[in-house]
């Protein structure tokens, strides 16, 4: 579950280069959640439905990777 525990670990990251003066109640507030929640997302921790992890993501500009998670890469022999 290392995956996890790095998906935590940035979400974290990212939320305090990107919002520096918010506290985990002021950022859990914008993503909708509470301060309980945000720490199980900043662990990782997937009993949080990924509706959250998403709206954090866009909030933190990186709604992106979520379009690449499941993304093949195109062989000559696909349509």
């Amino acid at each position: 579950m290392q995956t996890l525990k790095q998906l935590g670990d940035n979400l974290r990251m990212s939320r305090k280069k990107s919002y520096p003066h918010d506290d985990m109640s002021a950022f859990a507030s914008r993503v909708g959640v509470s301060r309980a929640t945000l720490q199980k997302m900043e662990k990782g921790d997937l009993s949080v439905s990924v509706k959250y992890y998403f709206q954090a993501a866009k909030l933190l500009d990186a709604e992106q990777g979520f379009s690449e998670l499941f993304k093949l890469e195109k062989s000559l022999f696909d349509d």
